[in-house]
């Protein structure tokens, strides 16, 4: 008795390790969340009060409803529309880290000369995941616009028109309205293209937007004011294109909201004191919509920020520092902030993208995150890989099931993703997938799945970047 007595500190510091051991590699004590299964949503459809009157608005703050861009595309089963929406994806993505890519860009010496190259924009086939109805002119029309923070030229269709797609409204006639203006070609504000130019008819400004799919906008560089709901901004910096060309899934035009110096955003900085945000509900699982409201009242107080980090090569882009991925509870080996650094050349980096919908992390990070989860999720019956997704599981039959949390450590921010962010429905048979994806590009992208639910705050005047979550309500 005497010597099994001896040592009972180290008995019990051996029993210690030993649980603590079988918590951490036993996926079922790791930390889980519920995940109500729900099928793909039947395509959404439009409902918008319009004002027929605009006014300034005394408030320095105004909100708007949001739609996804599936309820303009008419005729489409839940299935093609997901499809649809994973071939905008790909093709977004690819031109996102082309430009991120491009970082050297050169403006011409003189806008009177045309433009000198094509300017690739952030937005491919120009159409980002979300637009809103907003009024353009005096008196207003009013028109679908796409909503985009991966860019900054504000643009619509414009009569007359060279070609011009088909869009759900009548395009606009600026000759109709009492507050279109041209811009001289060497005012400042057309020399804050990328790459202006010049008609020599009428000495007025012109600007081009390209995208990487070969679809274009170009057009006057005017003035005109914009009015959302009783709020009429005036004087805004947009385009008014004459020639159009390419899939834009039926709105009359693009709302910047990046970081660049033409960006709506920026424009009206003072206005609506350089802060926006925006919450996007998840169609399967909430009846409320989605929203985007500029001003003070934007900035939530339940949001956790995360400063900006700043591209020296290219300011549209909002790029923050992620610094690490939980799974389950544990932080995910493998992954390091390294992965994700924006490097001294302006390559790397992670940016918030509301036109993205799959978050693609670079591939080793991807990896690593994949694994982790699988593990975690060892109880699920798999499933094949579906399109870019390679981690699926068959759900069918089921109503709920539990799944590891996952974590997203921004530098000052956890953001703790909800089950439905990252296991989404790929059909009506039960299919579920991961919602992550891998790129051999060093740029990741935070998508607009993962930001479901979430108020996300855009802080100009503050550099910084919030995350409240429930914060459709």
């Amino acid at each position: 008795m005497k010597e099994k007595l001896k040592y009972p500190c180290l008995s019990s510091l051996l029993t210690l390790f030993l649980c603590i051991s079988a918590t951490s590699t036993n996926p079922h004590n790791s930390q889980t969340q519920t995940l109500l299964l729900h099928t793909l949503p039947d395509p959404p459809t439009l409902s918008w009060p319009e004002s027929a009157t605009a006014e300034p608005d005394p408030e320095p703050t105004t909100s708007l409803s949001l739609h996804h861009i599936d309820a303009l595309s008419f005729n489409k089963t839940p299935s093609q529309l997901f499809h649809l929406r994973l071939e905008r994806d790909a093709a977004r993505v690819k031109t996102l880290t082309h430009l991120a890519a491009a970082t050297n860009k050169t403006r011409p010496a003189n806008p009177g000369s045309g433009f000198s190259s094509s300017v690739v924009s952030g937005l491919s086939q120009g159409s980002g995941e979300y637009f809103t109805r907003l009024g353009v002119g005096t008196p207003p029309k009013y028109l679908y616009m796409v909503l985009d923070t991966g860019s900054d030229v504000v643009w619509l269709q414009c009569k007359p028109c060279t070609k011009c797609y088909s869009q759900t409204d009548q395009i606009f006639d600026p000759s109709k309205s009492k507050s279109f203006a041209g811009i001289p070609c060497y005012s400042p504000l057309c020399r804050r293209l990328d790459s202006p130019g010049c008609s020599l008819k009428n000495n007025l400004c012109q600007y081009q937007v390209s995208y990487g799919d070969g679809s274009f906008t170009f057009g006057d560089f005017s003035t005109e004011t914009l009015t959302f709901r009783r709020a009429a901004v005036p004087r805004v910096a947009i385009g008014c294109g004459h020639d159009n060309e390419g899939l834009f899934v039926g709105a009359a035009g693009l709302l910047g909201l990046g970081r660049g110096g033409l960006s709506f955003p920026t424009q009206t900085g003072t206005r609506f004191n350089n802060k926006f945000s925006y919450c996007l509900t998840d169609r399967t699982a909430s009846a409320k919509p989605s929203s985007i409201v500029f001003g003070d009242s934007a900035v939530s107080r339940t949001a956790r920020f995360t400063p900006l980090v700043k591209n020296p090569k290219l300011d549209t882009f909002y790029y923050v520092e992620l610094l690490g991925i939980s799974v389950g509870g544990a932080p995910v080996r493998g992954i390091s902030a390294s992965f994700f650094r924006l490097d001294s050349t302006g390559n790397g980096g992670v940016i918030i993208d509301s036109g993205t919908s799959v978050t693609r992390l670079t591939r080793p990070a991807y990896v690593s995150l994949r694994d982790a989860f699988r593990v975690g999720a060892s109880h699920l019956k798999r499933a094949p890989e579906f399109s870019l997704f390679d981690t699926c599981y068959d759900l069918s039959g089921l109503s709920e099931v539990k799944v590891p949390t996952v974590v997203l450590h921004f530098r000052g921010a956890d953001v703790s993703l909800p089950a439905a962010n990252y296991l989404v429905p790929v059909d009506n048979s039960g299919s579920f997938c991961f919602a992550f994806a891998g790129t051999m590009s060093g740029l990741s992208i935070i998508g607009n799945i993962q930001q479901q639910g979430f108020r996300v705050v855009f802080d100009l005047a503050g550099s910084r970047v919030g995350f409240a979550p429930r914060g459709c309500a």
